[in-house]
Formats: C-alpha cells, sequence, structure tokens
C-alpha cells in the first residue's frame, strides 16, 4: 500500500512538473514578431548661424545631408585658435530670436570687427562716422559710412541693430 501511495504521489508531482513547465514555456515564447518604430526624422533646412573661430561669422544655407565640416567651410574655415573638438549647436525654439545683435551705437570696435565682411579699417569708418555724426537712427544709415555697400550691409543687417 506504502508503495501504491509513493508511485501515485510520484505520478502526481510528475504531472504538475511537466504542466508547470508548459505553462512557462508558452508564456517565454512571444506570441508575434515585435514591431519597432522609429519616429521619422525631420530634415533640417533653411538657414543656420554660424559664429565663433570661423573666418566669416554668419547665417549660412543648410541643406539636408549637410556635415560640420561642410558649414564650417561655408564660414570661410576654422580661424586660427578654433578648437575643433569642441562645437556647439543650438536649436532655438519656434518664435526665439537668433543671435545677439550688435548695437551699432554702443558696440566697441572688436565687436564690430567680429561682423562678417567687416574688418579693423571698416570697423574704424563706422566708429569714425559715429563720432562724426552721432549715433545712427536707423541700421540703414550704415550705407553712409565709406567702405560699407549694399552686398555688406544684406550680409549683416540680420546681425546688427541701433539703439536709441
Amino acid at each position: 500500500m506504502a508503495n501504491r501511495l509513493w508511485a501515485f504521489l510520484s505520478v502526481l508531482l510528475l504531472a504538475i512538473i511537466l504542466v508547470s513547465a508548459m505553462i512557462i514555456w508558452t508564456k517565454q515564447v512571444p506570441a508575434g514578431p515585435v514591431e519597432i518604430r522609429l519616429p521619422r526624422a525631420v530634415p533640417l533646412q533653411g538657414e543656420i548661424y554660424i559664429g565663433g573661430a570661423v573666418n566669416s561669422p554668419g547665417f549660412y544655407p543648410l541643406r539636408a545631408g549637410d556635415s560640420v565640416d561642410d558649414l564650417v567651410r561655408a564660414a570661410g574655415g576654422a580661424s586660427g585658435g578654433a578648437d575643433a573638438g569642441r562645437i556647439a549647436l543650438y536649436l532655438p525654439f519656434s518664435g526665439e530670436e537668433g543671435p545677439q545683435k550688435v548695437d551699432l551705437n554702443r558696440a566697441e570696435p572688436w565687436l564690430i570687427q567680429a561682423l562678417p565682411g567687416i574688418g579693423q579699417t571698416r570697423a574704424r569708418a563706422i566708429i569714425e562716422y559715429r563720432r562724426q555724426n552721432g549715433r545712427f537712427n536707423h541700421i540703414s544709415e550704415l550705407l553712409k559710412v565709406d567702405g560699407i555697400g549694399e552686398a555688406i550691409f544684406q550680409e549683416i543687417k540680420h546681425l546688427i541693430t541701433v539703439s536709441d
């Protein structure tokens, strides 16, 4: 009788183990293939401001597929002292203003000189014009300064302002 009881318990225990293993096995097998969807990349196009240690800082066209090297070359290449291992990129929020503008009525020569197409000579001419004629009332008055033509004005008009 004891042998029968042990045999019955052994068969019952084996059945419980098999049923449990089957339940665990069915839970481990995935129901079907897992589909992973990545959000579509939004192509960046428009204009990009390139500043810092480049030869001609300013806004340049940004096209899909442009590399950082393409953009730096568009800005005249890196200037002396550039740290190519540290590049900063900032995407403004919609409606946010771009880079800080240079105030023609208050800026020091070194800051005016940092504008695209304005070197030391043109910066001195702007300061001299301001000294002789007083404050600029509108950015278009910059065209009255010797050495500043329409091409240079168009290149920097989005980077300059005049204060009261």
